[in-house]
């Protein structure tokens, strides 16, 4: 099984940490996010890994190499000029076997411990061109809940919101990829062109996930990975 990782991530909202690394370098708890990513997705059965890349890809090349070390093998992508998510998928994707069916891809700053079996299982029992992981979205303010009179009666902080977000994680097929741009986000073009014709599913998960985007994340995500540790790194 092939996974792609979208890699090429600037960071600036990271920075300094990002001004010699890209973003899925940043360490939680002494350790690349990527490193995370990598070692999660072999404990999961994946065989080949594709690294998109292209901010500071020589600092990802120096660590991971031919990913032997990790237990797979791994491939580079390279962008000489920024292409967009979706572009960046597009140009990886040339790298998979012509026969494989099916390919995992995720964004580069997330961590997670999501088993891939029962996304892959939901994925082709809907016979999708493309699966979504979603998660459920938490506030990042705590929320009061007042009665008529004004009085607060309940407070809670951070909680779960019954709304649910595109994690980041994808099951996609060639057909997906066929049909990205050359250049630009696939949010903003093949998924809405997808879910208009009904061959988008999302799965609902409600495993540990978390996106690194501030100081603030990376804290919480260095707390929140020593606990989880074990998890994110067996087979499923």
């Amino acid at each position: 099984m092939y996974a792609l990782i979208v890699a090429g991530g600037e960071g600036e909202r990271l920075r300094p940490l990002t001004d010699e690394r890209p973003k899925p370098m940043i360490e939680v708890a002494g350790k690349p996010i990527l490193e995370y990513q990598i070692r999660w997705l072999a404990g999961q059965g994946v065989s080949d890994v594709v690294l998109l890349c292209g901010y500071k890809a020589e600092v990802i090349q120096d660590h991971f190499r031919d990913g032997s070390r990790f237990r797979l093998r791994i491939q580079y992508s390279l962008e000489d000029e920024p292409l967009g998510r979706g572009g960046a998928l597009k140009l990886g994707s040339r790298l998979l076997p012509p026969n494989e069916d099916t390919a995992i891809a995720l964004n580069g700053d997330i961590l997670t411990n999501q088993p891939l079996t029962p996304l892959l299982r939901y994925h082709r029992r809907k016979n999708a061109t493309a699966t979504v992981m979603l998660t459920r979205l938490r506030s990042p303010y705590g929320v009061a809940r007042q009665d008529r009179a004004g009085h607060i009666v309940a407070f809670e902080e951070k909680p779960l919101l019954p709304h649910w977000i595109n994690a980041g994680l994808y099951v996609l097929t060639p057909e997906f990829f066929r049909r990205l741009p050359e250049r630009g986000d696939h949010e903003t073009t093949t998924f809405p062109e997808l879910a208009a014709e009904g061959q988008l599913f999302g799965y609902r998960s409600r495993a540990y996930w978390r996106t690194v985007d501030t100081f603030k994340d990376l804290t919480e995500a260095a707390a929140e990975v020593g606990q989880l540790r074990p998890e994110t790194e067996t087979a499923v």
